[in-house]
């Protein structure tokens, strides 16, 4: 019986250490990057540059993922605004079959945005690789990240502790309970950001430099 208590101790002081690093993560995020996010064109600033994060076009059961859809219509909104001059967008090219910025570009250009005002990052395979190569590849001192307000701010964060300055355009979200799984992967997701700068985790690929103009 004691030793089952001990266990018992044991798992509760994990699950509730747990808690408090999630908490404790999310809420410095939050708080560096409040004030930083903007929903609307008449608030935010004019950037040179904005950067699209990727994501699929589509879900695992072959609906239209939402994210996706209000990521687009977020960038024309701002482009067509001339709150940004050129656009960047970042995702995973992992293969043939799967190349996240070549269909945003595509869909970009179907809504309007002249195809030379677009360029592709083909190894954003994290936010921690877009928001880096962001400033090492393309050059950027500032730009205007463009995903969900929760993503947003944690690509806000990064930016800022790679030195470079990021305010965020914020593409309309979902419901809660639709997005209850991506919700609470973003809460890990903000742990890993404090993870990898204790290791000082790089980009998966730097690569020549390219200029924005």
């Amino acid at each position: 019986m004691k030793i089952q208590k001990k266990i018992v101790k044991i798992i509760l002081a994990l699950f509730v250490g747990l808690l408090l690093v999630l908490i404790i993560c999310n809420y410095l995020i939050n708080s560096f990057a409040q004030g930083r996010t903007y929903s609307t064109l008449s608030e935010i600033q004019k950037n040179k540059v904005g950067l699209v994060l990727g994501t699929s076009k589509k879900l695992k059961n072959g609906q239209a993922n939402p994210y996706y859809d209000n990521r687009i219509k977020a960038t024309v909104k701002l482009f067509t605004a001339n709150k940004i001059e050129f656009i960047l967008v970042s995702g995973d090219n992992g293969s043939i079959y799967y190349n996240e910025p070549s269909t945003i570009k595509k869909d970009l250009v179907a809504e309007g945005i002249p195809a030379e005002r677009i360029f592709l990052d083909y190894a954003g395979f994290r936010t921690l690789d877009s928001m880096v190569r962001a400033k090492e590849v393309f050059g950027l001192n500032e730009l205007t990240v463009i995903s969900q307000k929760f993503h947003n701010e944690r690509a806000i964060y990064i930016a800022n502790h790679k030195g470079l300055n990021a305010i965020g355009f914020n593409a309309e979200d979902i419901s809660l309970k639709a997005g209850m799984q991506v919700q609470l992967r973003e809460y890990f997701a903000r742990v890993k950001v404090f993870l990898d700068m204790a290791l000082r985790t790089q980009p998966k690929f730097y690569g020549d430099k390219i200029k924005i103009e």
